[in-house]
């Protein structure tokens, strides 16, 4: 997948040959741009850095902090630095883009 353009399909064909839920397809700076398939459960841990989902395609939903919200493709959702999260009852094909960016601890609000 070039650095300039990258797809869903061709992300989750690149994905489908890696052992993990994810894979890093694009770094610059302090952005890293993954692609996200759990498999039947989500077992993410807080992350160091602000992150920002768009889901890819597939429905469920998303538990931030104390909030939980149904998700659907297009959608954009963001957690802070160091916030417990993690998707919930996801539809088999459940797929998303996560970017992780700023300094390890999260930017100032």
């Amino acid at each position: 997948m070039s650095r300039q353009r990258m797809t869903i399909s061709g992300a989750l064909q690149q994905l489908d040959k890696h052992d993990q839920p994810f894979l890093e397809l694009f770094s610059h700076g302090s952005l890293v741009v993954e692609m996200y398939q759990p498999d039947g459960i989500d077992h993410q841990q807080p992350h160091s850095r602000d992150e920002l989902y768009v889901v890819a395609q597939g429905t469920g939903w998303f538990i931030n902090g104390v909030d939980r919200q149904p998700v659907e493709p297009g959608e954009v959702l963001f957690v802070p630095a160091g916030v417990k999260h993690r998707f919930e009852d996801f539809s088999d094909d459940f797929a998303t883009w996560v970017m992780f960016y700023g300094p390890e601890g999260g930017e100032e609000p």
